[in-house]
């Protein structure tokens, strides 16, 4: 708290110290894994689950297919009704339904209620998700832009790597059910911390049309235009060959390598490292070649990954032999990642919640055909291997066709 004279009335008032931009960033990035968070922490509870439930566990993952599902979708609604109303109300509305539905969750007895909570859980999750990207383009452009989001997708991507882990941990110590108390408490603290530190950021603005049709349009306007369908479909791209590394990752591991579910989930911790590093990087090396470059550049290693992994299904089968090329991969994927989402929300200000929801849904979409793909092959280290190459390849093929049709970035 500071004090602040007032030269009107000679009175002094309290005013509260404004919060820094890295507070800021620090609470976006924290909006950007919640969706996530509440996703991968339950991967090594869905036997227990099942088994208190009463299912089966292949019923019992439904559970996560309907959150992404509801995720995905909730998102192109949310997005251009923050441009209309802005964003403060979205976000602390979508926190408050994401709270209750983390607590229905936990005291769920059957399937149905589960699901039921689930859906709940994932429409307030997707509004703290889509709007963590909007709002950073709200506060910042440019290289301030690509720093900001580097952040904000390294958190998007540790949440996932680590969630299992933690999951692992309090199935073991506290039951499953306490795993949606904790992401419930997760985005309860959300919610402070974005009423504390952000606020709003966008003025509502009654010129933006909410009319299904008006929606419709501007979502065509975005995918017809290259500015944002070449970056956003590379992460989308990239973001399924991600999501098929987490799905395949317990066939290869725990059913081909004898892993336990606690060293599942310190394997994945660990690939956080890569996405980390390289994350925090790419903005630097965007600096100092060029934002396409630097783009183009993390393609390509993550091709490489890909490809790597690919021939590694008829090398002798190891830890290292799928860790080496996933590692390859992911430090790709880590530069790539806020750079092409800088690229895609730069030139759309006056739309960035539209932009940011059509780009969160092409990534969920990007993850669910990522994990058909690799499910839908006998072979898990064939079907990773197929998956990533391919998908990382459209990536970088869809990239390039827009860096030809505008050169300037």
């Amino acid at each position: 708290m500071t004090i602040q004279n007032v030269s009107r009335d000679d009175s002094l008032v309290l005013t509260r110290t404004p919060p820094s931009m890295f507070a800021r960033v620090g609470v976006l990035a924290a909006l950007a894994a919640v969706g996530s968070f509440a996703t991968n922490i339950l991967l090594p509870s869905l036997p227990s689950m099942a088994k208190d439930l009463n299912v089966s566990t292949a019923a019992v993952s439904s559970t996560i297919s309907v959150y992404l599902a509801v995720f995905a979708l909730g998102q192109l609604i949310v997005g251009p009704l923050s441009d209309r109303y802005g964003r403060w109300k979205p976000v602390m509305f979508g926190l408050g339904i994401f709270v209750i539905g983390s607590l229905w969750c936990e005291f769920s007895t059957t399937l149905p209620m589960m699901l039921a909570g689930r859906t709940i859980q994932a429409l307030g999750a997707c509004a703290a998700s889509v709007l963590s990207r909007a709002i950073a383009r709200d506060l910042l452009s440019g290289e301030e832009l690509t720093k900001a989001l580097a952040f904000i997708m390294v958190a998007m991507a540790a949440a996932p790597g680590f969630s299992p882990l933690i999951g692992g941990l309090l199935d073991t110590t506290a039951g499953w059910r306490s795993e949606f108390l904790v992401v419930g408490l997760f985005g309860a603290t959300v919610a402070f911390a974005y009423f504390r530190n952000v606020g709003e950021t966008h003025r509502p603005d009654s010129n933006v049309s909410i009319q299904l049709t008006a929606i419709l349009r501007g979502y065509g306007s975005l995918l017809t235009d290259l500015r944002f369908l070449a970056p956003a479909g590379a992460i989308a791209f990239f973001m399924g060959a991600l999501f098929a590394m987490f799905s395949v990752s317990p066939r290869v591991l725990i059913d081909g390598l004898g892993f336990s579910p606690i060293q599942l989930g310190l394997f994945f911790a660990t690939t956080v490292l890569a996405v980390f590093a390289s994350g925090m990087a790419g903005p630097r090396l965007a600096i100092r070649f060029g934002h396409a470059r630097a783009t183009i550049g993390g393609l390509v290693v993550a091709v490489i990954g890909g490809a790597l992994l690919l021939g590694a299904h008829w090398a002798e089968h190891s830890l290292w032999t799928y860790l080496g090329p996933v590692m390859v991969f992911l430090v790709g994927f880590g530069m790539v990642n806020p750079l092409a989402t800088s690229t895609a929300l730069q030139p759309f200000g006056d739309r960035a919640g539209l932009a940011s929801a059509l780009l969160g849904f092409l990534q969920m979409a990007g993850a669910a055909i990522g994990v058909v793909l690799t499910a839908s092959i006998t072979s898990a280290t064939l079907a990773i291997g197929i998956v990533q190459a391919t998908l990382t390849m459209l990536g970088l093929i869809l990239y390039l066709v827009g860096q030809r049709g505008n050169p300037a970035r």
